[in-house]
């Protein structure tokens, strides 16, 4: 990133996303690996390429589209995040988290990230969506290391609740009355892009995990780091390296989030009018 402040750089993109909507989103939207279906959920949409937004970075990976939609879902005004960023992609972590400094600027109060990952959990399965209580960060990086900008958040935040447990109540809420089976557990953020080993599954199960993969953690430090509420849903799209006798592909992945996106919409477009 250039050597501009967070605070400045935040201030033009800023600017430059106002100028192209007509209102101020208040729920923010991080959509993974096979889960843009989302977006079709919108209406009254303006969409702006990354590439037209100043400082933002542009997704590099199948699956992700690269497009920020402003737009409503079921009467709330929304800002989505059509693609993400991922460290593996050569990023740094303060650009991987540079939209939600954005979303934050420009009046977002919750944020929904999602993701595809693999269960570590040997009881859940592919196809199931799991609700993220909680994270370990295998990735080794945080978005707040350097000064602090004291106009963006405090120096210490406080993880304990990284993923609102007022939040993760109406997403249960909302799967019960849509029948849906919603599992819950511990993402594990790993830095990629290569597959984790049977070993390291393993040990992952050990601490405690029960899905993993390569994004996320960074977009939730700083959205706490920001006082932005957080709710966390994972696509479980395949068991992880050494729980089946199967080698795992990218195209897997996004087989199976295809094949959930129904239930996954109308999970998400059932709590986001109660965000």
């Amino acid at each position: 990133m250039s050597d501009l402040s967070m605070e400045h750089r935040v201030s033009e993109a800023v600017r430059f996303i106002e100028d192209e909507i007509p209102y101020t989103p208040e729920v923010g939207l991080i959509l993974g690996s096979g889960l843009g279906v989302l977006a079709d959920a919108m209406e009254d949409v303006t969409v702006i390429h990354y590439e037209e937004i100043p400082h933002f970075p542009v997704s590099t990976v199948e699956g992700h589209a690269g497009e920020l939609l402003v737009g409503s879902i079921r009467g709330k005004k929304t800002v989505l995040m059509k693609g993400r960023f991922h460290l593996y992609e050569g990023y740094d972590v303060a650009t991987v988290s540079f939209p939600v400094r954005v979303m934050k600027a420009l009046g977002v109060k919750s944020l929904l990230v999602t993701n595809a990952a693999g269960s570590v959990n040997t009881s859940f399965a592919p196809g199931q969506l799991m609700l993220i209580r909680d994270h370990i960060n295998f990735m080794f990086r945080n978005p707040l290391i350097g000064p602090n900008e004291n106009a963006l958040g405090v120096r210490f935040p406080d993880m304990s609740e990284a993923y609102s447990a007022e939040l993760r109540t109406i997403a249960r809420d909302a799967a019960a009355e849509l029948g849906l089976e919603l599992q819950e557990g511990v993402y594990a953020g790993l830095l990629g892009p290569s597959y984790e080993t049977p070993a390291e599954i393993r040990m992952l199960r050990t601490i405690g995990a029960d899905a993993v993969g390569m994004s996320t953690v960074p977009e939730v430090i700083a959205a706490r780091h920001a006082g932005i509420e957080v709710l966390g849903i994972s696509c479980i799209t395949n068991m992880a390296a050494g729980i089946l006798d199967a080698q795992l592909s990218h195209a897997e992945v996004m087989e199976t989030a295809d094949r959930v996106k129904e239930s996954f919409l109308g999970l998400v477009s059932a709590i986001i009018p109660k965000l």
